[in-house]
């Protein structure tokens, strides 16, 4: 038996871990800044916030509870001279909720970043995206899950990291050099969105005996030509998404295997159409996989002229590991809406839905957000479990649909 979950690491060794690695990499690459240099900049901003998550039903497993306040502050620093060519830049995110796993700090980004000429180094933590498509990001390896923010993936944690980037007329070329790996945090008892037992932080056991200090690399093209955006990237190292196994106990133990994966993105821009594109290849000891999101985006610009712009989408979403998917997105259809009203308050939705193509389960979504005033903004997010199939994985989040209000205020 062979599930995706996922795990936590106390708080006060994360911090540790985080500071620890986090310092050095500073420390070693730190030059002297010239304090008179007039083209230094310093900016201090980010924001402090409340939200709110209910779910409509009654949890599954014995503690859950069914409303979550939480506080949430993430402070940023950016302090850059000699034009910008030298940075360091920083973010922190601190979360406190009622669910223990779900209080957690996270170190961001805290890096140092020198560019010269077509060359770019930076050292330190910090924050990849890779992805075209909207319903998922296959391709996007480098940052592990941060799983208590949001259990679709979009949040990430910082990563340590070695990254050196040049820029040519054929592409952009990174390569990373990853000396830390971190797990994945899942929630406790309280916590929804989980399965029907807890992880505890003993029960986990890494393919290489270096554990989390094996190195992992990457590497990536990027380049734009005509109407496409087209990346290429590889991956081998030890797998951000872990595997479940039962143990000879009758237990079971997270386990983090070394993978290799090759993966593409592309998205071709054809006047209001844009067609997407991610497909990955993994290869380890354990199981292969080949997975593969494909899709469209029709906008239609200044309707009636109201402002008012509608983004619609849609995707077709592969898997091959079939039930063993971790996302349960193993043959699945992901139809959306995107509304933007160009007003002076930012007031943007998205609202979509995930039907499986072979089973019953669906998963309707909407995201929202508008700006109040000059330094408020306020966001609804809801997630919508209908008709789950008792084989998928989401089987063991049926009841957990919800409802989240936040309002942030920005400095």
């Amino acid at each position: 038996m062979i599930l995706r979950l996922i795990n936590s690491t106390p708080i006060n060794n994360r911090w540790r871990n985080t500071f620890s690695i986090g310092s050095l990499l500073l420390l070693l690459s730190f030059p002297t800044i010239a304090q008179d240099d007039e083209s230094i900049f310093k900016e201090f901003s980010g924001y402090v916030g409340a939200d709110y998550r209910y779910f409509f039903e009654d949890g599954l497993y014995n503690g859950q509870k069914r409303s979550f306040p939480s506080l949430i502050i993430q402070p940023e620093y950016l302090y850059e001279w000699n034009g910008g060519d030298n940075r360091i830049k920083f973010i922190g995110f601190g979360r406190f909720d009622r669910d223990s796993r779900r209080t957690h700090f996270d170190v961001r980004e805290l890096y140092y970043q020198t560019v010269k000429n077509s060359w770019e180094l930076s050292v330190g933590f910090k924050k990849v995206f890779w992805g075209k498509t909207e319903a998922v990001h296959l391709v996007d390896i480098i940052n592990q899950t941060d799983f208590v923010e949001s259990f679709d993936g979009e949040e990430k944690l910082g990563e340590a990291m070695v990254q050196l980037s040049y820029s040519s007329s054929v592409g952009t070329f990174d390569l990373f050099y990853l000396p830390y790996f971190r797990k994945r945090v899942f929630p406790g008892e309280r916590g929804r969105l989980r399965t029907s037992f807890i992880i505890n932080d003993d029960d986990v056991a890494f393919e290489s005996q270096a554990e989390e200090t094996r190195p992992s690399f990457a590497a990536r093209w990027s380049a734009f030509t005509g109407p496409f955006d087209l990346g290429l990237s590889y991956f081998n190292g030890t797998g951000r998404e872990p595997f479940f196994r039962a143990t000879n106990g009758g237990g079971f133990q997270l386990f983090y295997g070394i993978i290799e994966q090759v993966g593409i993105d592309i998205q071709a821009t054809t006047g209001p159409l844009l067609w997407k594109v991610e497909s990955i290849v993994r290869r380890s000891d354990f199981q292969d996989m080949w997975a593969l999101a494909a899709g469209i985006e029709y906008s239609f610009f200044d309707i009636a002229s109201t402002g008012l712009d509608i983004g619609i989408v849609a995707e077709y979403l592969h898997d091959d590991r079939g039930l063993l998917s971790f996302s349960s997105l193993d043959n699945d259809l992901f139809t959306g809406a995107r509304f933007a009203f160009n007003d002076t308050q930012s007031t943007e939705f998205l609202i979509g839905g995930i039907m499986d193509l072979d089973k019953s389960t669906k998963l309707w979504s909407i995201e929202g957000s508008r700006r109040l005033g000059n330094s408020w903004k306020a966001e609804i997010e809801m997630r919508l479990f209908d008709d789950v199939d008792q084989n998928e994985f989401l089987n063991f989040i049926r009841r957990d649909s919800f409802l989240q209000f936040s309002l942030n205020k920005y400095f």
